[in-house]
């Protein structure tokens, strides 16, 4: 297998911003092409990237980009994105899943309108991107599907503060658990990743606790490193994986994560849905000393 993604060609939703746009940085510094599938085309005070703006990092760090304003509830528009991508740039290596819309509250606290958006969003959204990448990514020579979704640990805990969300996130990961099944015969990878602490986000600034929570988080590059290994694998063997992102680094060889940290003096607040019978390889307490000095 490929060592680099030296011109392989990756569909990324939601990758304006976060831990899609990290994902995208990684591979265009190996020389990537990255298609940016986002909705935000014009700039937001309150979201920092644009389409657009992530497009031009993207080119900074060494990759060809293709900026595309993209609803992943539209039909039209991911298929014509779709096709765009392959058009521009000769073919689909890699499928990101990442457009996910988020709302932690109880049964009673949520509207229907915002419970058939994490519907459309989280779970049809990944249904389609990914029906629609098939054709493309059965002409790669080693195509992958990833989604940013959790492992299937089917508990209460996860479900009762907040049943919608849940549902549509545990959604992407049943499409992951299908798809692998469905598509191992054409020698196409699906697999899920999860993060085991909390992420840098701006979802994660402006929905789950700001700046504390921020300080206690993990920069999205782990992820973006972690999925850089996931599609280095050989896609005809390893699917239908459920990966939470440090345990999989460290079985293939990482030992500092420490370089992850936000803010080494804070002890890192763990994500949700993480089994807890998968430990830790490395300690969530703030860092030592020593290793906050460097």
């Amino acid at each position: 297998m490929a060592s680099t993604l030296s011109g392989k060609t990756l569909f990324i939703t939601g990758a304006s911003r976060g831990i899609g746009l990290a994902i995208g940085l990684r591979a265009a510094r190996e020389g990537a092409n990255v298609a940016i599938a986002a909705k935000t085309a014009e700039p937001n005070p309150k979201l920092p990237g644009t389409i657009y703006s992530a497009a031009e990092q993207i080119e900074k760090a060494g990759g060809r980009a293709l900026p595309l304003a993209v609803d992943v509830r539209d039909e039209t528009q991911v298929r014509e994105a779709l096709a765009k991508t392959s058009v521009t740039f000769g073919g689909i290596d890699i499928v990101v899943n990442n457009a996910s819309a988020i709302s932690l509250t109880s049964s009673q606290a949520t509207d229907m309108k915002r419970f058939d958006l994490m519907q459309q969003i989280n779970t049809r959204g990944t249904f389609m991107v990914s029906k629609f990448a098939v054709p493309l990514l059965e002409k790669s020579d080693n195509p992958h599907i990833l989604m940013l979704s959790p492992p299937l640990d089917l508990k209460e805990k996860w479900f009762a503060d907040h049943t919608a969300y849940s549902m549509a996130k545990y959604g992407m990961s049943l499409v992951v658990l299908g798809l692998a099944g469905e598509l191992r015969p054409k020698g196409i990878a699906v697999n899920a990743l999860w993060p085991r602490t909390m992420i840098a986000t701006a979802a994660t600034n402006n929905l789950l606790g700001g700046e504390a929570i921020m300080r206690a988080s993990r920069t999205p590059d782990i992820l973006a490193d972690a999925a850089r290994l996931i599609f280095l694998k050989d896609a005809k063997s390893f699917s239908g994986q459920f990966l939470v992102d440090d345990n999989f680094l460290f079985e293939n060889g990482v030992r500092d994560f420490d370089q992850y940290r936000v803010d080494p003096n804070f002890d890192l607040a763990s994500d949700f849905f993480v089994p807890d019978e998968l430990a830790p390889p490395a300690s969530l307490a703030k860092a030592p000393a020593a290793s906050r000095a460097r």
